[in-house]
C-alpha cells in the first residue's frame, strides 16, 4: 500500500511518564488561522470587553482582597502556564475546600466525579453572580493574547487532574475559553467525560466549528448556568 506518509509528534505529559505519537493535522485554518482569528478578536473586543472588566475588579475589592487571581494550568504539549480569573472565593479558599469535603462526603463525591461543587462554600455572593454569567473568566483573554489559550478549546486544566483525564487531545491544542464541553455537557457530565469532547473537537477544528461554539457559547452565557 503507498501513499505519503503521516507526520507525526511525540508529547510527554507533565507528572506522567507516558508517552504518546500523535499525527500532525494539516491545514491552513488550524495551524494559523486559528491563532490570527485569536488575536484579531480579543484586539476587536477590547474596547468593550475593558470597562466591564475594571466594573467587576472593583466589585471584587468590596469583599477586599486582589480582584485577580493566576492559577496554574495545563497547556498544549503539557507546559504549564498561569490562567488569570477575577476573584470569585473567599481568601485561603483551598484550605477551606478541604475541610469542607473531610466533614462532607457527600460534597467529596460530587468533587471527585465533577470536579466542581454545585453548593461550592468558597464562592462569594459577588463571586456566583459573576460565575453565572461567566464574567471571572475575561481576563483569560490575557491569555489567548500570549498565546497560552485560544478562544475555543479544550476546558483548561489544572495539573492535579492530569490523572483523572483520560485522553490525549488535550495536550495536542491549546486550552479554550469556551469549548464543545462548555457549550454541551458543561455541569451535567463527570470530569473525564470531557476528553471525549476534546477528541471529537481535536478531529474537527475548522472555522465554521469555531464559530459554532463561540455563537452556542452566547445562549449558554445568557442563559446564566455557570457556578
Amino acid at each position: 500500500m503507498t501513499g505519503r506518509p503521516r507526520d507525526f509528534s511525540v508529547y510527554s505529559e507533565i507528572d506522567n511518564p507516558t508517552l504518546f505519537i500523535a499525527p500532525v493535522r494539516r491545514g491552513f485554518y488550524r495551524n494559523a488561522g486559528k491563532r490570527a482569528l485569536d488575536v484579531a478578536l480579543v484586539l476587536a473586543a477590547v474596547p468593550a470587553v475593558l470597562p466591564v472588566v475594571v466594573l467587576c475588579a472593583l466589585g471584587v475589592m468590596l469583599d477586599g482582597g486582589s480582584p485577580f487571581y493566576a492559577q496554574k494550568r495545563v497547556g498544549r504539549g503539557g507546559g504549564l502556564f498561569r490562567m488569570w480569573k477575577l476573584r470569585t472565593m473567599v481568601p485561603d479558599a483551598d484550605r477551606k475546600l478541604q475541610q469542607y469535603l473531610a466533614n462532607n462526603p457527600e460534597a467529596r463525591s460530587e468533587w471527585e466525579v465533577m470536579q466542581k461543587l454545585r453548593n461550592d462554600p468558597r464562592v462569594t455572593r459577588f463571586g456566583l453572580i459573576l460565575r453565572r454569567l461567566s464574567l471571572d473568566e475575561l481576563p483569560q483573554l490575557w491569555n489567548v493574547v500570549r498565546g497560552d489559550m485560544s478562544l475555543v478549546g479544550p476546558r483548561p486544566m489544572m495539573p492535579d487532574q492530569q490523572p483523572l483525564y483520560p485522553g490525549h487531545a488535550y495536550y495536542l491544542l491549546r486550552p479554550g475559553l469556551t469549548g464543545s464541553w462548555q457549550v454541551s455537557d458543561r455541569n451535567a457530565s463527570s470530569f473525564a467525560a470531557r476528553a471525549s469532547h476534546d477528541d471529537a473537537y481535536e478531529r474537527h477544528v475548522t472555522l465554521p466549528t469555531d464559530i459554532q461554539i463561540m455563537l452556542a457559547t452566547v445562549r449558554v452565557v445568557l442563559r446564566a448556568t455557570g457556578y
